[in-house]
């Protein structure tokens, strides 16, 4: 069985390559996806593809809901979810994703820093497991897959 693991939250960090590189290096049978990773791409979208829009609201309302297409249908289609939450930036669009994830049933696994576990106490319920590193995420996923620690 291949496992569809869909990778939300923060992208100002390597996590996503780290987890990657772990899923690589212990030959687990994982597909990788996450939204759109490239912040101006992402924001852009509407314009790019719709045309400009001059209200900023409008702008981000279309990108949104383009986005939302890709996110949407990864995470239904994702055995597993993974969200990470960063210190930098307020990550909504992973608690969305969080929320939507649960909704759905889906295995869901956080990703933050000690320092969030209280923000996050709500979502972290909703878990099946809360990790401080990538490194965790791989050695769940190795233990999922391969029953081994």
């Amino acid at each position: 069985m291949n496992w569809n693991v869909y990778l939300s939250g923060e992208i100002h960090t390597d996590w996503r390559d780290r987890i990657a590189q772990g899923v690589e290096e212990a030959g687990l049978p994982v597909t990788l996806t996450s939204a759109v990773t490239d912040h101006e791409t992402s924001d852009d979208c509407g314009d790019r593809i719709l045309g400009p829009e001059s209200d900023p609201f409008w702008k981000d309302h279309k990108a949104a809901r383009i986005n939302a297409i890709r996110i949407r249908t990864l995470i239904e289609r994702a055995d597993i979810v993974v969200v990470r939450f960063g210190e930098k930036y307020r990550q909504w669009n992973a608690a969305f994703d969080a929320g939507y994830a649960a909704a759905l049933g889906k295995s869901l696994i956080t990703l933050h820093d000690e320092g969030l576990t209280h923000a996050l106490k709500e979502v972290n319920a909703a878990a099946l497991a809360s990790c401080r590193t990538p490194e965790q995420v791989v050695a769940i996923l190795r233990y999922t897959i391969e029953g081994s620690c």
